[in-house]
């Protein structure tokens, strides 16, 4: 028996009165329209996060654009395309929060969320540009070195490119994180990536100054390899997610909460899968073979709603009810078994 519930059930069941006073006491509310204002307030903050950091990022690649038109410094000139490349990755991700608010059609069953996980492997690409293109600017200077002009013009702007993209990027994984967007935590790792080239620029324009032509390039390369390895972390981040991974811990939180459900004999098979920065759960749960189906469907609305309280953004789950086998009883989906074969 498989059960979909909307969440305006009623608080009549019978629970032991433990369960009662811990669900009054309880602030909460799974009504469908709270859901929804969940979820459009989790994209309205990401949305908010983009803007701010494309303001930011942007006043910052306009001062950086300036010193390079008085300065001609190639290094900061290649800084400054960075941290606008960054900024402009915002519009991709932009674009995957407003489709994510869309609501589900019948050819999307599932909703745009996955939007989101299209724009985190066009963040991570970014990234891996910006690398080659930081390293096949330190290698060009390496073989070919050349002074930098206006030294003390050019640390004032890489300090400032520095510090832009490093208040950006604490900004973007702090949000991130908060509301689980993968995509989002990726374009805030690398913003970070490119305040290194800021400080690639910085060192590189002082070992110019005590007459050191080398220090720009040789910085630039092992600044290079810092970028390849926020690329990792970023591209690890995201191919996860794109492969539905979760963190362990929360599978096991949802079993520990779905055990503790009254009438709930044992957890079967437990999936959880993001959807953009929203998460659904898919379980089956094993109840009384001789339970009413009145009373195999309350015991799955009660382990839904104790689904919803336990996982963090969670705003669906499915919940299957398999009676408890009894002695010489069949399997009941043994009629399923040529259907799930290897």
């Amino acid at each position: 028996m498989s059960d979909r519930h909307e969440h305006t059930h009623p608080h009549h069941h019978r629970h032991s009165l433990r369960h009662r006073l811990s669900h009054l006491l309880t602030p909460h509310s799974h009504e469908t329209a709270d859901k929804v204002d969940s979820a459009l307030e989790s994209s309205a903050r990401g949305m908010r996060a983009l803007w701010v950091s494309l303001a930011v990022l942007g006043v910052t690649a306009l001062a950086q654009a300036l010193v390079v038109a008085v300065s001609g410094s190639v290094a900061l000139l290649g800084d400054t395309v960075h941290n606008t490349a960054d900024a402009l990755t915002a519009v991709p991700l932009g674009i995957a929060f407003v489709l994510g608010r869309r609501a589900a059609t019948r050819r999307f069953t599932y909703g745009y969320g996955r939007a989101e996980d299209l724009a985190g492997l066009v963040i991570v690409l970014t990234i891996a540009a910006s690398a080659a293109f930081a390293g096949w600017t330190a290698i060009d200077r390496l073989l070919d070195p050349r002074p930098v002009q206006h030294v003390p013009a050019v640390a004032v702007a890489a300090l400032v490119g520095f510090a832009g993209n490093e208040w950006v990027a604490r900004y973007r994984i702090r949000v991130g994180r908060a509301i689980g967007s993968a995509a989002l935590v990726a374009d805030g790792l690398h913003a970070r990536t490119d305040g290194f080239t800021s400080l690639a620029v910085l060192l590189g324009a002082g070992g110019s100054a005590l007459g050191w032509q080398l220090a720009d390039p040789i910085v630039g390369l092992a600044i290079t390899a810092a970028i390849a390895l926020v690329l990792r972390d970023a591209a690890r981040e995201v191919f996860r997610r794109v492969m539905d991974a979760v963190d362990p811990a929360l599978v096991d939180r949802a079993e520990r909460a779905l055990t503790e459900v009254p009438g709930v004999c044992g957890v079967g098979e437990l999936r959880l899968r993001w959807i953009g920065h929203r998460l659904r759960a898919e379980v089956a749960v094993v109840v009384d073979g001789d339970a009413t189906v009145r009373g195999a469907h309350r015991i799955a609305v009660d382990a839904e709603h104790a689904l919803l309280h336990a996982v963090p953004r969670l705003t669906a789950a499915l919940v299957h009810a398999d009676p408890e086998p009894a002695p010489g009883e069949a399997d009941p989906h043994l009629a399923l078994a040529h259907h799930t074969a290897a």
